[in-house]
């Protein structure tokens, strides 16, 4: 009888899981044959954050710990290279952009520089001490021109290479304070706020984050743009999701959940032949070609002891090749082969 007790509650759990999986949209993962992905590691092991091209060879990476490495073969290779800023001062270099030879690099705490020689030469600027948040994203929009969005929502231009600068976001509380933050080349703005409990949208014609609740009751890792506009969210719990509209953003697609294996998913990219790529934790880097109805796993990313944080493909001006790298910790990144 007790046995009999036991397989009634085992078979009623059984039944109760699929019930619950069958609310998400969850596939099997395989590993693919090969990968297009080259692995490079640095000996100092210090965890890159960013990377952009001055032109089809010469580029810059920055990271923690003051990291400023250059290439001037596509990212082939890399050499460190130094900021004239104290040897006391350690910052966090979060973001580099580029726009021809003109470009901007921000760090944390409170740290801008721009450059007008592709990287020559670096000019320190002030930002007071009124500046709300610290410095988070910056966009080399024309020449002398800039806009920078800090950990609080604000943003702020610049016209004159940063001489001054004007707040273009009358109020930035609805944010939240950000744990993640995208720009579209046309200026529009996407946050995730610092606790992910909801996300904020902010139009290039206005001065006022929208703020809207996320798809579920997991928290929201991260969230960008897809290539055609609409949006994408990471959560908690490795659940993917899409936006189905961009003009209704409380619609999203059910959780895709590709695998299970106790690790969240911290960015997603497009490449240009139209796969997704969404990496995480512990090596978790899997990839989809049909708009995220199957994925697979890339066997040399898996093989690396990092967490990928950051996917990057980038179209070069000069020759409109494209480039992509997948940034990890420790030391490890990515370079895509195309």
């Amino acid at each position: 009888m007790k046995n009999f007790i036991n397989n009634i509650s085992n078979l009623l759990a059984t039944f109760l899981l699929c019930f619950v999986l069958s609310s998400c949209s969850s596939t099997g993962v395989q590993v693919a044959d090969d990968s297009p992905w080259e692995p490079i590691q640095f000996e100092n092991q210090v965890n890159a954050l960013d990377i952009d091209f001055v032109d089809n060879k010469k580029g810059f990476l920055v990271g923690s710990n003051r990291l400023i490495m250059e290439t001037n073969d596509g990212g082939q290779t890399w050499e460190e290279r130094s900021l004239d800023i104290s040897s006391e001062e350690n910052f966090r270099l979060l973001d580099i952009d580029f726009k021809g030879e003109e470009g901007w690099l921000i760090g944390q705490p409170s740290l801008v520089m721009h450059t007008v020689d592709a990287g020559k030469n670096w000019t320190r600027l002030s930002l007071g001490n009124k500046l709300p948040g610290q410095p988070f994203l910056v966009t080399t929009v024309d020449n002398d021109k800039a806009e920078l969005a800090t950990t609080a929502g604000a943003i702020y231009e610049t016209v004159n290479s940063g001489e001054s600068w004007e707040a273009k976001v009358v109020d930035a509380s609805g944010s939240g304070g950000v744990r993640d933050l995208r720009r579209t080349t046309n200026g529009d703005y996407v946050s995730v706020s610092s606790l992910g409990n909801f996300f904020s949208t902010l139009d290039h014609n206005s001065d006022t984050w929208v703020a809207h609740q996320r798809a579920s009751s997991k928290r929201v890792q991260s969230i960008g743009f897809k290539p055609e506009g609409n949006l994408w969210m990471l959560s908690r719990g490795a659940e993917i999701r899409f936006n189905e509209a961009n003009n209704d953003l409380e619609s999203w697609t059910k959780p895709i959940i590709p695998i299970l294996n106790g690790y969240n998913y911290l960015d997603m990219g497009w490449d240009p032949n139209g796969v997704i790529w969404a990496g995480g934790g512990n090596g978790t880097l899997i990839a989809s070609n049909d708009g995220g109805n199957t994925w697979y796993s890339d066997p040399i990313a898996s093989s690396l002891p990092t967490n990928y944080i950051k996917i990057l493909f980038l179209n070069d001006v000069s020759s409109e090749q494209a480039k992509g790298f997948i940034l990890g910790e420790r030391g490890y990144i990515l370079k895509w082969k195309g």
